[in-house]
C-alpha cells in the first residue's frame, strides 16, 4: 500500500503524487479522510431499501467537478482523518446500527486502505459493500476490488469529450467511465436481491441531467443501452442537479434547474431504447439532500 502511495496512479489523472508527503491530483495525501459515517435513506430503493444504506463519505476527488453538491468534502477537502484499522471499526459500527449495506463514496484515491480496513473486518461483515463513483476509474483500480465490492453504482456523467472537460477537466471522461464500467458489470455480475428486495450484487448506472445538455445525456443512454443488459444493469436518471452559489463564473447554464421539458426526454428516450431502472421527481433538486458533514464517523 505504501509503494502506491509514493507514486499514485490510481486515477485516471495519474498525477504521480508521492502522497506520503503532499497532496494528490484529488486533494489526499495517504491517510483516509471521511467526513461522515451515517445511515443514508435517499438512495435508490434497491439500495436504501430498510434502515438506509450504511454511507461512508470520503474527502477528496479526482474529478473536482464545478457544480458537485458535495463540494465542501469534495473540493473543499473537509473531513478527519482515519487508520485504516479505525475505517473498519466505522463499518462494523454502522453495520450494528441496522445498515442495509456499507457504501463508500467517492472512494477511488483510498482504494488501498479500504482494501486493508475489509481485510480487517469481513469476517464480521455478512453485508453486501457498495463502490459509489463519479466513475473516472482506472480498469487496473477497479480490478483491485475483485472480491471486496458486491454492487458498483457508478456514475456515467458526460459523452462529450468538450463537456467533460469544461465541467471536470477530463477530456478522456467517457473514454474511462466507459471501460470501467464494463469491467464493474463484469465481477458484478447478474443483478440478486434478498427477500426484502434489498440488492445483493450487481451494478446501477447513475446519470445525473444538467441543465443545457440533455443531448449528451442521450448518447450516455445509446452506449448503457447497447453495451449492457438489464439483467445486470439498472439505470438511475437523476434529476436532482442544484444550482449553488459557489457555481465559478463562466457557466450561466449551470445557473439555472433541469427543466421539466430536459429531464422527461431523457426518460422518455431511454424507456424507447428498452433501459430500465429509477426516475427522481422533481423535488429531488434541492439543496436539503446534501448531507450535513459532521465528522461523525
Amino acid at each position: 500500500m505504501e509503494e502506491m502511495m509514493k507514486k499514485c496512479r490510481l486515477c485516471p489523472r495519474k498525477c504521480g503524487a508521492d502522497r506520503t508527503k503532499s497532496a494528490g491530483y484529488c486533494g489526499a495525501g495517504d491517510k483516509v479522510t471521511a467526513a461522515k459515517a451515517a445511515l443514508h435513506q435517499w438512495e435508490e430503493p434497491c439500495i436504501s431499501y430498510k434502515n438506509g444504506a450504511g454511507t461512508v463519505f470520503f474527502s477528496g476527488c479526482s474529478l473536482h467537478c464545478c457544480f458537485c453538491q458535495n463540494n465542501q468534502i469534495s473540493n473543499e477537502l473537509y473531513g478527519r482523518e482515519l487508520t485504516s484499522e479505525e475505517l473498519g471499526d466505522v463499518f462494523l459500527r454502522l453495520a450494528d446500527r441496522g445498515a442495509d449495506n456499507i457504501e463508500l463514496v467517492t472512494p477511488t484515491h483510498f482504494v488501498p486502505q479500504i482494501i486493508k480496513a475489509l481485510d480487517l473486518v469481513k469476517h464480521r461483515l455478512e453485508l453486501p459493500v457498495v463502490y459509489n463513483t463519479g466513475g473516472y476509474e482506472l480498469t487496473e483500480t477497479i480490478r483491485m476490488l475483485k472480491g471486496y465490492v458486491d454492487i458498483y453504482l457508478p456514475d456515467i456523467k458526460y459523452f462529450s469529450p468538450e463537456v467533460s472537460m469544461k465541467y471536470s477537466k477530463a477530456p478522456d471522461y467517457f473514454e474511462r467511465a466507459s471501460e470501467a464500467v464494463l469491467e464493474m458489470i463484469s465481477q458484478a455480475g447478474e443483478l440478486r436481491y434478498n427477500e426484502e428486495g434489498g440488492l445483493l450484487s450487481g451494478t446501477i448506472i447513475r446519470h445525473l441531467v444538467l441543465p443545457g445538455n440533455r443531448h449528451d445525456s442521450m448518447k450516455v443512454m445509446e452506449w448503457i443501452a447497447e453495451n449492457t443488459s438489464s439483467d445486470k444493469v439498472l439505470v438511475s436518471i437523476m434529476n436532482q442537479y442544484t444550482p449553488f452559489d459557489f457555481i465559478p463564473e463562466g457557466f450561466p447554464e449551470l445557473r439555472r434547474r433541469v427543466t421539466k421539458m430536459e429531464y422527461n426526454s431523457v426518460v422518455r428516450y431511454a424507456s424507447e431504447l428498452g433501459i430500465n431502472g429509477f426516475t427522481q421527481e422533481k423535488s429531488s433538486a434541492s439543496d436539503k439532500y446534501v448531507p450535513d458533514f459532521d465528522l461523525e464517523l
